[in-house]
């Protein structure tokens, strides 16, 4: 028999690059929040190709808003 080859894994990460600041992530979150809505009122009208993007974008909005409140509590506690 052949020997098995094994190949290490590389370790999944999608995360992608969140802006620093407050006001970019504010910036970046409306701009979400926009996609979103558009995203579903394409879906109600049966144009939405994909519907997971409905799913991306609403946990995207949620890490937005964990960045949000992790960077104002920063900023607190900083003071």
């Amino acid at each position: 028999m052949a020997d098995k080859k094994t190949v290490a894994k590389k370790p999944v990460t999608k995360k992608t690059e969140l802006p620093k600041t407050l006001e970019e992530l504010q910036q970046a979150l409306a701009t979400v929040r926009q996609d979103m809505f558009d995203a579903r009122k394409s879906h109600k009208q049966g144009e939405l190709v994909n519907p997971h993007v409905l799913t991306v974008k609403r946990k995207e909005i949620a890490r937005l808003l964990t960045a949000i409140k992790a960077s104002e509590l920063a900023a607190k506690e900083g003071k």
